[in-house]
Formats: C-alpha cells, structure tokens, sequence
C-alpha cells in the first residue's frame, strides 16, 4: 500500500474554519458541513491548502471545475461502505455514484491513496 503523507487541515482556508474534522480511512479530514465548503470543496486550492482532503456528507456527485490537481474520490453508502472509488480525477470533470451517501476527496498521489479499495 501507498505511504500516506499527512497534512494539516489548513485552518486558515476560511471555507474549512470552524468545520469538524474526522477521521475516515485514516485520513483526518474536515467535513463539509457549510453552504461555502459545499459548493467550493478543495477547488481554487494548492495541494499544500488542501490538506488531507475533504468528507462531504450527504453527496452523490463532485465536480473537479476549479481543481489546481487530480483527485482520488471515495464513494461511501449510508452505512458507510466503500461502494464505489476513482482515482486521478482530472480538473474539469465530473464523477457520480447513484448509491452514494457521501463522499471523501483526497488529492491523487503517485500510485494512488485508494489503490486497495479499488480492486
């Protein structure tokens, strides 16, 4: 498996300040909970600003429009199954899962974060 390299949440992005902040699939996460982190998730960030990612709860389709790097996106189910997983999002797309309760976006890494649960 992929060595993870952790990042802080930065707090100074405004759309994350003041968010929770969980752990899912060993990542320590913000979890979009604000009409701003919402809309904007990790868009118009550097992969520094990112962090680890984002969990946006109650989510079936992301779009990458406004992405500075690739994401890896990991589709959950209501009791919180992985159900569905994409690597290497591209900017400029869009990614949908129809069973999906939830997503987690993590910036795309060589070799790929999710590579296990893709199989």
């Amino acid at each position: 498996m992929a060595r993870l390299a952790f990042r802080r949440v930065d707090q100074s992005v405004s759309r994350f300040r003041g968010l929770r902040v969980d752990r899912v699939l060993g990542f320590e996460v913000p979890v979009a909970t604000s009409l701003c982190s919402r809309l904007l998730g990790l868009a118009y960030l550097d992969r520094d600003g990112a962090g680890m990612g984002l969990l946006i709860p109650h989510c079936r389709c992301v779009h990458t429009f406004g992405m500075r790097f690739d994401l890896d996106l990991c589709f959950f189910d209501a009791g919180g199954a992985v159900i569905a997983v994409r690597q290497a999002l591209r900017p400029r797309r869009v990614a949908f899962c129809g069973g999906a309760a939830a997503v987690l976006e993590v910036p795309a890494t060589q070799g790929g974060e999710f590579s296990a649960l893709a199989s």
